[in-house]
């Protein structure tokens, strides 16, 4: 979902339709917040951007964490929380997968996929996530109870094939998420602008990973 489309998506999701100066704010707060970070932005920038006076914003919603998790929580709670279980459990986790490197691979370019798709709204989120409750524990339910024990199951499949070491599954549960959460972070929010090759940076991610688990 680029971000004209997620826009889009957020006020059509709106059960009590936003006026034209709502629209505006939300706008502005989505951009700057993307950018900026929730720290870095004031709400006079994002009232100089929207055109409108600063004390609209208050009015509308109260402070400038409401603004925030007025743009995230319902993108989580509606629309990427969602996609992100069911899509990502059907793409990944339903597939067969003749071993832990090919399955490896599949997440990284699925994951990969999907943040270059919702980068604006994804990029709010993975500076905020550290420093709000509410975030935190939409993302862990979403984690816990949708991906996490599809995910031990996979690992103990390989497992017991011989594919990967016989370490605890948690351990190589983390080994891998680090690893590949590492890479897209590093991709899409710490150093954007370097002059990534993508696809050379994901073999090297996943050469790097899978020397570490393989069984010898």
């Amino acid at each position: 979902m680029s971000e004209n489309n997620f826009k889009e998506w957020y006020n059509s999701s709106q059960t009590k339709p936003m006026s034209e100066k709502q629209q505006k704010i939300v706008d502005a707060a989505i951009e700057i917040f993307s950018e900026k970070g929730f720290s870095a932005t004031s709400t006079s920038e994002i009232a100089k951007k929207a055109g409108v006076a600063e004390g609209t914003i208050f009015r509308h919603y109260s402070t400038k964490k409401n603004l925030l998790l007025s743009i995230v929580m319902p993108a989580m709670t509606n629309y990427i929380a969602p996609f992100l279980t069911k899509s990502f459990v059907a793409e990944v986790f339903q597939q067969e997968h003749s071993s832990y490197e090919g399955f490896i691979r599949t997440i990284l370019q699925n994951r990969y996929d999907f943040v270059k798709e919702h980068l604006s709204v994804l990029k709010i989120f993975a500076q905020e996530v550290f420093y709000h409750d509410e975030l935190q524990d939409q993302f862990k339910e979403t984690f816990t109870e949708e991906v996490y024990p599809k995910f031990l199951d996979v690992i103990v499949h390989f497992q017991e094939k011989g594919d990967i070491i016989d370490v605890s599954p948690q351990i190589v549960l983390r080994m891998t998420m680090t690893t590949l959460i590492g890479f897209i972070i590093s991709r899409f929010i710490v150093l954007p602008n370097n002059d990534w090759d993508d696809d050379l940076e994901m073999e090297k991610t996943i050469h790097i990973l899978i020397s570490g688990l393989k069984k010898r």
